[in-house]
């Protein structure tokens, strides 16, 4: 059994950086295919970032350019969400997602595990 781990949210100015880490622990086999979600207040979950079991990288438009997603070589199945120029339309709940093995990507339900999330919070 696989479980995600969240870990870098807080609190930045707008214009900052963060990143972000997700670690998958448990009997795993990969590197696999993992997402990025988050859910801002009042509002449905939303598709950030997707890496695929290589590197290649997919952006929702919000995110294109001003994040990117790795891969860390140092940890198996963790990936890493950088963020910068942060916006305060950015601030929400940040969620990692793994077990995607059809659908949709930028879709949350083509995910079938998922972490607790971590807060982001962009002061203006």
């Amino acid at each position: 059994q696989v479980h995600l781990e969240e870990s870098g949210g807080g609190l930045v100015q707008a214009g900052g950086s963060l990143r972000l880490r997700c670690k998958a622990i448990g009997r795993t086999q990969g590197p696999f295919a993992m997402g990025w979600f988050r859910q801002r207040p009042g509002k449905e979950r939303e598709f950030v970032g997707h890496i695929d079991s290589g590197r290649t990288t997919h952006y929702a438009d919000s995110a294109e350019g001003r994040f990117t997603i790795l891969r860390d070589d140092a940890a198996v199945n963790t990936i890493i969400l950088q963020m910068k120029m942060l916006k305060p339309e950015d601030a929400a709940i940040y969620y990692c997602a793994a077990g995607h093995y059809s659908g949709p990507y930028d879709l949350s339900r083509s995910y079938s595990i998922w972490g607790q999330g971590t807060q982001v919070t962009v002061s203006s």
